[in-house]
């Protein structure tokens, strides 16, 4: 896996059905429903399971086309963003998928597309195979809030993972509104840690309270001297003035303490944060934590200022659900 994929899927994705993506029109979905492309969990196969409309299949599956053209689906992303890399992902699918595949976008200010609508191709015709990933970094900046995945000419896909940061308009945030500044529906993005072997350290910037365990980041159990930390880049600058510390689902799992450490970063690249983070200032001394609950923290944070990024140290391993950084954007003073 190339450098250039593993930083673009540290992106969120945009694409996720909890985020409220969908389908809006599609050209066929005969023997898989268009929609199943946007589940979070892997696609599964189910040995003998048929339907009316023939096997079932996890992810979207049009007819065999008898005619000229090609299949296409128009999607409504849950949140309008910049993308960095697509996964096109044809798992289980071994004699039935598309030999290729494009993508296309557009912006629409208020509703969807219409016949009116330009539409612009971020990724041009690429090849397919059967039961397998195929990653595609993008360089463009520009915001999407829907797409048009064409398959040529018909066939099935398990799934569409649209990995990018979600666009927000700061402009029209107020300077003395709390906000989460944390938040991956707000740009936050983790970037780095020690380990993730039980789950993925972007899940603590999920919207919402953790569904279970695996909805979390949790590290492998320590059996060498030292801790497990996690480092999140900010949506936006900003000063932070409450920080909520969740460990709803770990029970003997959680950690027994945490702290923060927070820096205003200026230059560099994502791959020398970990060295940089060694010098943060502390934003949050050590905290106990205990089991399956919301922690919020005020009154302890010490005044830093405008900061991009924080570090937490969970002491020594454990489990970690949510991470709430609630604080008012700003530029550096």
């Amino acid at each position: 896996m190339s450098n250039q994929t593993q930083n673009f899927e540290k992106y969120i994705n945009l694409a996720d059905a909890r985020l409220g993506t969908k389908a809006i029109y599609v050209t066929d979905d005969w023997f898989a429903d268009v929609n199943r492309l946007f589940n979070p969990e892997p696609a599964v196969w189910k040995e003998g399971v048929f339907d009316d409309n023939g096997k079932w299949m996890d992810g979207w599956e049009s007819r065999r086309k008898r005619f000229e053209g090609y299949d296409h689906a128009i999607i409504r992303l849950g949140v309008p963003g910049t993308i960095k890399g697509f996964d096109i992902d044809t798992s289980h699918f071994t004699g039935n998928f598309p030999p290729s595949a494009s993508i296309d976008a557009c912006y629409c200010v208020e509703g969807d597309p219409n016949e009116d609508t330009e539409w612009v191709e971020i990724l041009s015709s690429v090849d397919l195979a059967g039961n397998s990933h195929h990653l595609h970094g993008i360089e463009d900046d520009r915001a999407w809030t829907h797409l048009r995945l064409n398959i040529y000419p018909d066939g099935g896909v398990a799934r569409l993972r649209v990995y990018g940061i979600p666009f927000r308009d700061w402009s029209r945030q107020s300077a003395g509104e709390l906000i989460d500044l944390a938040a991956s529906l707000n740009g936050g993005r983790a970037l780095a840690c020690s380990d993730e072997h039980f789950g993925r350290m972007g899940n603590i910037l999920n919207p919402g309270r953790g569904i279970n365990m695996g909805d979390g980041w949790e590290t492998a159990r320590r059996r060498t001297p030292g801790n497990d930390w996690v480092i999140v880049a900010l949506g936006h600058p900003g000063e932070i003035k409450r920080i909520v510390v969740d460990t709803l689902h770990f029970k003997g799992n959680y950690p027994d303490s945490c702290s923060i450490q927070a820096a205003y970063v200026e230059g560099g690249t994502d791959a020398q944060i970990e060295t940089r983070s060694l010098y943060w200032r502390e934003l949050l001394p050590s905290q106990k934590l205990e089991m399956h609950q919301e922690h919020t923290f005020e009154a302890q944070l010490k005044d830093l200022g405008p900061v991009t990024h924080v570090r937490l140290n969970i002491f020594p391993d454990g489990g970690v659900s949510r991470l709430r950084l609630l604080g008012t954007i700003s530029e550096k003073n």
